[in-house]
């Protein structure tokens, strides 16, 4: 940490010395303690409002930055905001877990299937649950260099994750058996649009069938447009920042339960999410739900 002080020191000539700070994650007042050769001690009440922030900042496992924090304290009745949240953990060197950037992967396309028109084009966002739900795939890893396959679909409104599929492979059953398992828990409505890429297990005879029986409407991407599928990807690579930290599961068990946790455990009923104001998805369907009753 000495270093980093020596070289905001040596740069503070030329660049402001808050902007150094904040691109090394110190705190401002961190430094120039140690300019004076003193110790940083925080006053009490600042002192308690930091334990809070690392007390959320653990019990998120290092997934929550300054934003949600302050989010999470904000529901508690804390008076905080997202800058002083942000200082208060640089004096604690919290850094929360980054996502890679999204970068669209390469989706077999190359079928016969036909292609489906993209429904979301110019469509208006979801007012309501079950109104869209958005599929995608994504490898799990395992230390034995083999690899499982997920498949989730999300519903765009609320941003729960309705239903969820693992298995050793990424034939069409893996995700017939996750929107199977959704129908089967949701009262599901004629004209649910069921977005994806254009991938031969979405277009295959068999989940086409499915959608038909239950007279959903199928969208996919615009061909090499991967895109107009940005939701389904940044979840996975939330998911895979998020729980993948140390690379690989060791077998299927291993998968399944850390991927159940994460999914119906933290992500949809405790993890805040930016898409709907920082709310909880399946408090925020509740509330929803609340208000509809009321109106009616």
């Amino acid at each position: 940490m000495t270093k980093s002080y020596e070289v905001i020191e040596a740069l503070s000539s030329e660049y402001p010395v808050r902007v150094l700070c904040s691109v090394l994650n110190i705190g401002f007042g961190v430094f120039y303690a140690w300019k004076r050769s003193e110790t940083y001690v925080l006053r009490k009440a600042k002192k308690d409002l930091a334990e809070q922030v690392k007390v959320v900042f653990d019990d998120h496992r290092s997934r929550y930055g300054a934003i949600r924090i302050s989010k999470e304290l904000q529901s508690r009745g804390v008076k905080i905001g997202r800058h002083q949240t942000q200082s208060l953990m640089r004096i604690q060197n919290l850094k929360a877990i980054q996502p890679k950037s999204f970068v669209p992967k390469t989706t077999d396309s190359n079928h016969n299937f036909g292609r489906n028109a993209n429904l979301l084009l110019n469509r208006a966002p979801p007012t309501q649950p079950n109104e869209v739900f958005v599929g995608d795939i994504t490898y799990v890893p395992l230390a034995d260099g083999s690899f499982l396959y997920l498949a989730t679909w999300l519903g765009m409104f609320s941003r729960v994750i309705v239903g969820w599929n693992l298995d050793d492979n990424m034939r069409s059953d893996l995700l017939i058996n996750a929107l199977t398992k959704t129908i089967e828990r949701r009262n599901l409505k004629n004209g649910l649009i069921i977005h994806t890429d254009g991938g031969g297990q979405y277009a295959s005879e068999d989940f086409r069938k499915l959608i038909k029986k239950h007279k959903f409407n199928q969208s996919m991407t615009r061909k090499n447009n991967h895109y107009d599928n940005a939701m389904g990807e940044s979840l996975f690579s939330r998911f895979k920042a998020e729980l993948m930290q140390k690379g690989t599961f060791l077998n299927f068990d291993d998968a399944y339960t850390e991927i159940f946790e994460y999914i119906e455990i933290y992500y949809n009923r405790k993890r805040r999410h930016s898409g709907i104001n920082y709310e909880i998805p399946t408090e925020f369907e509740e509330k929803f739900r609340r208000q509809s009753n009321k109106s009616t």
